[in-house]
């Protein structure tokens, strides 16, 4: 869970999520808009996490963030079902006042040929073994109550100061800034997002850098 403080679920939970859904016919929706295109070191986390889901919500990595777009994915089923009207109407009418802006069109397609061709999705997974390594070595820094990762996606959590929850990891995220090291803060956790074409030095970096913060910030 991306804007949650980066919480990762375990796979069964999603699976057992899928086997109610399907128990209770009820339809299971994927948020993927953080952890789509790559994150995870598949294509989606569903992927990763072997489910199946109805619809996925899709956004960020759609484009590499260069223009905003976004999209939901449906099963056929789902598709069909919207292709039953009338022949004169509109097929699978959904829509609003900026959809399939050319731009943003154009810079989706983009995206998607440089993940294809610089094998982006698969350099995510191999940089993942060491986006962990490297976070494990933050253990006993000041004021670090836990470490979580998943993928190409790291999560630092500081205990809140008594009384100011944030600002902690807002302190954190300034020394990083001053120091030339972009980071994001949700509550009073520190998330790290490399991008997929860093490089394995360049997340010990990324991780080596937050470490020197923390330390100094106390």
């Amino acid at each position: 869970m991306g804007e949650r403080r980066i919480k990762v679920v375990p796979d069964v939970c999603l699976q057992g999520l899928r086997k109610l859904c399907n128990e209770h016919e009820i339809l299971l929706i994927l948020d993927e808009v953080i952890t789509g295109f790559g994150r995870t070191g598949e294509t989606f986390a569903a992927e990763a996490f072997k489910v199946k889901a109805d619809l996925i919500t899709i956004a960020k990595g759609m484009t590499s963030g260069m223009v905003p777009m976004g999209g939901v994915l449906v099963k056929e089923e789902i598709y069909e079902t919207f292709m039953t009207g009338p022949e004169d109407s509109i097929e699978f009418f959904h829509g609003y006042t900026y959809s399939g802006h050319p731009l943003a069109a154009a810079a989706g397609l983009a995206t998607l040929t440089v993940y294809e061709e610089e094998g982006l999705f698969a350099r995510a997974k191999s940089l993942a073994p060491i986006l962990e390594e490297e976070l494990q070595t933050i253990k006993g820094c000041p004021n670090v109550i836990d470490i979580r990762n998943y993928g190409l996606l790291g999560a630092v959590e500081l205990q809140p100061i008594e009384g100011k929850p944030t600002a902690r990891a807002m302190a954190v995220f300034r020394q990083c800034f001053d120091d030339g090291l972009l980071v994001r803060t949700t509550g009073d956790t520190i998330a790290l997002c490399p991008p997929l074409i860093a490089s394995e030095d360049q997340v010990r970096t990324v991780v080596e850098k937050l470490k020197e913060c923390l330390n100094s910030i106390g």
